[in-house]
């Protein structure tokens, strides 16, 4: 046991480590803490363009060729039947005809840069000179269940670290009284957000942004019921309980996490309740999010409140927005989900670069995978204006804005049918490595050693997009 642990573990006992004072006892136990914490900031291994991440995760898989990839060749055969260009060992679940399916609202140039961007995304296109667009972002999977859990955590099964957890492990958090990692309107998977091998203090932190006074945004974040003296003595308590186990078997990585998860949730209850009440907001910069709007208001709400925790300190702040998966009736269902993100999203980029935080805040924003440029009919009999579209993992469209990337640049390029990469292809575990170079880290570099082997994000793939880098 080197000499940090031995000291951190002579003051979790409680013996002071023989120092009769308590003043110094607690100089000393501030200087463990900063020491030892597994939230403690790290230095980089490379010099940092961005500082935090805001992740907004579109769940369901947004429809590139309605948005940002219009193809003329799909455009001048609408509704006729088309080959696509697959070989005829890919699977196509729920595809009988391929009827080629032109987007249904104009995709259109916009800012200086010309990005092309749909009439739907009115907000984004007032932005478009501020974001990175690209458009051959390719995954492994096309079932949504491995499709999410290899978004967040780069492999599409077994229980690995979160990619928030491995930025929170790489460089710990800003804010003592803070998580490193949040997670606003999380999916139902756990292990999205979860440390997997990882110390358990690196998972995220789940956040619900109330939708009434009575709502609670953090669990059981306060105790209306008991005083802080008297959480302070359970606490110290439970901690005893856990440190007498840690002693019998010397070395508990997620043990102590969990000792220091229990210390992080009583210090959150001094920062967070203010940083959670939007109220304080000014009116001006709620209605730049859409906050009070009925299509808007949640998810203005959790832009905002990722602001709130980016600026706060948090280094990783990841958001998701629903209701993207449509199979069937997507001229009217994808406008609703565009109505629902746009302003909100847009406005979190405006507010960021209004604060001068946007050239150290890396934000990115992502489905899953994305749409195919042909139609799916769930009915066998709808006519195509009720079309939807099916799962394309071969290719879809990613942003990302601020920390260290080029503004209004398009990178990549898909075929006449808007089905496979034909220049920029970026796979998913090259997203992953270049989203930590940006914020100094080497995915190459950063491991853990888990089982019998080093383990990292990009398993043994991933090369940095370097064409994107500013």
């Amino acid at each position: 046991m080197n000499f940090h642990a031995w000291t951190r573990r002579q003051w979790l006992a409680g013996t002071g480590c023989g120092f009769g004072s308590l003043a110094l006892q607690g100089l000393l136990q501030k200087a463990v803490l900063a020491a030892e914490s597994p939230l403690s900031t790290r230095t980089p291994h490379l010099l940092p363009r961005a500082k935090r991440v805001i992740f907004l995760f579109m769940a369901g898989g947004p429809s590139q060729p309605d948005l940002f990839d219009p193809k003329p060749y799909i455009a001048s055969k609408h509704g006729e039947t088309i080959s696509p260009p697959i070989d005829g060992h890919e699977v196509t679940v729920g595809i009988d005809k391929y009827l080629a399916l032109a987007p249904d609202v104009p995709i259109r140039p916009r800012g200086q840069s010309g990005m092309l961007i749909s009439d739907m995304l009115p907000g984004l296109a007032e932005v478009c000179d501020d974001i990175c667009l690209l458009k051959a972002v390719h995954t492994d999977n096309e079932a949504h269940a491995p499709a999410v859990l290899q978004m967040h955590t780069g492999a599409s099964i077994d229980v690995r670290p979160s990619l928030g957890s491995w930025l929170s492990y790489g460089l710990g958090t800003e804010n003592e009284n803070l998580p490193s990692f949040v997670t606003i309107h999380p999916t139902s998977d756990v292990r999205t957000y979860g440390a997997g091998f990882l110390p358990a203090a690196h998972q995220g932190t789940p956040v619900n942004v109330p939708g009434s006074p009575t709502d609670s945004a953090i669990k059981y974040l306060l105790d209306a019921e008991c005083s802080p003296e008297m959480q302070r003595r359970r606490l110290d308590f439970v901690q005893q309980l856990n440190r007498q186990l840690l002693d019998r078997v010397e070395s508990d990585q997620q043990m102590e996490g969990m000792i220091d998860s229990f210390e992080l949730a009583f210090r959150m209850q001094s920062e967070a309740p203010a940083l959670i009440d939007l109220a304080s907001e000014p009116k001006s910069v709620q209605d730049l999010y859409g906050i009070g709007e009925n299509d808007t208001d949640r998810n203005g709400k959790a832009c905002l409140l990722a602001r709130r925790m980016s600026e706060a300190g948090v280094r990783f702040v990841q958001v998701t927005m629903g209701g993207w998966d449509h199979h069937g009736n997507i001229r009217a269902e994808l406008q609703k989900s565009c109505k629902a993100t746009d302003m909100p999203v847009a406005g979190l980029i405006k507010d960021l670069k209004a604060r001068g935080l946007l050239d150290e805040t890396l934000v990115v924003w992502s489905g899953e995978f994305g749409r195919t440029p042909w139609s799916q009919d769930l009915s066998g009999t709808a006519p195509i204006e009720k079309h939807g579209r099916e799962h394309q993992p071969e290719s879809f469209c990613t942003w990302m804005a601020g920390g260290g990337v080029k503004a209004g640049f398009t990178y990549g390029e898909t075929d006449d049918f808007g089905f496979r990469p034909i220049a920029g292809k970026v796979h998913l575990h090259d997203l992953h490595a270049t989203m930590l170079h940006l914020l100094g880290l080497d995915h190459e570099r950063l491991t853990h050693r888990h089982a019998g082997r080093d383990f990292r994000l990009t398993d043994v793939y991933g090369s940095v997009v370097k064409e994107i880098l500013a």
